[in-house]
């Protein structure tokens, strides 16, 4: 198995809108696709991940504006129930052409498994135009990003303007300036949610297009484009003038570092799902229907 996934093309990118890059976590990467595809009418609106209302704590939003997208732009480093919105984005709001984000398997997978079994979701699976994923090692709670914050960091939730998890280290930035970390990453292990134990997809093999920073040099952001609409959107984007590029191949630390986050992944939670496997012995002594690794064939 292609610890990737399938992908077209691999670039390291960033937002040529400096609107977009002073609010981005990164490369802007996912702002950029949305607000160009709003523009050329591929999609009527996104479901994105909002700020909510207490302090980095997300909410699932539909947006419809470059200034609404602006307002949402970042990254919030626990979930967003984003799929909780797609029925409402296609029958309140009234969208035809809905684009999404969302983590690789929880999300992305969960959006693809709506439009080949769409059971709940009648007359929405046809209007999901535009699946766009983000990296994703694993998640927290916001209980659990909290502590990490106040605890760990020392700093109020609501004086944090920007949080980063990389180079081994979680860090927050606040609006004074001060920048707090919480080494060795490896602390953050116990908050993890427990779904997250059993997650066999780091880089949204099933989205259009992924993103995150890992790869790339700082600023900018890794891209996959996966599937032939994606291919199309990014294309475009890039005719459009929207981002400006550098081969993956030349820049540092490129895809190796990818390759192996994804493969310490997978190696680490196939060990989780092998052992549940073996959890609740049927009657004749063999195993249950365990989690299958979706990426491979049967």
């Amino acid at each position: 198995m292609d610890v990737l996934g399938n992908y077209k093309s691999a670039i390291s990118a960033r937002s040529t809108d400096k609107d977009i890059l002073k609010k981005a976590q990164d490369g802007g990467i996912i702002t950029t696709l949305f607000a160009y595809a709003l523009e050329e009418g591929i999609i009527d609106g996104a479901i994105v991940a909002g700020p909510g209302n207490e302090p980095w704590k997300p909410e699932p939003m539909v947006v419809t504006t470059k200034a609404e997208l602006l307002a949402a732009a970042g990254t919030r480093y626990t979930i967003s129930p984003n799929i909780s919105l797609i029925k409402e984005a296609t029958r309140s709001y009234g969208l035809d052409r809905v684009g999404i984000v969302g983590t690789p398997p929880c999300q992305i997978q969960a959006t693809r498994k709506a439009q080949l079994y769409p059971i709940g979701m009648r007359d929405v699976d046809d209007k999901i135009a535009l699946a766009l994923g983000i990296f994703c090692m694993e998640n927290l709670s916001y209980q659990a990003l909290e502590a990490m914050v106040e605890d760990h960091c020392n700093q109020k939730m609501e004086s944090v303007v920007k949080m980063d998890i990389g180079k081994g280290k979680f860090t927050v930035y606040t609006e004074r300036g001060a920048v707090s970390q919480m080494p060795p990453l490896k602390l953050i292990h116990k908050y993890v949610q427990p779904g997250c134990s059993v997650c066999l997809d780091y880089v949204a093999n099933l989205a259009d297009i992924s993103s995150g920073s890992v790869g790339s040099p700082d600023g900018w952001s890794t891209v996959f484009v996966r599937s032939t609409k994606g291919n199309a959107v990014w294309d475009g984007a890039i005719a459009a003038g929207c981002f400006e590029t550098k081969p993956i191949d030349q820049v540092k630390p490129g895809l190796d570092l990818v390759t192996k986050l994804a493969t310490e992944k997978i190696t680490k939670n196939q060990k989780n799902v092998d052992a549940r496997k073996t959890i609740g012995l049927k009657a004749d002594g063999t195993p249950p229907k365990g989690l299958r690794n979706p990426y491979e064939s049967p």
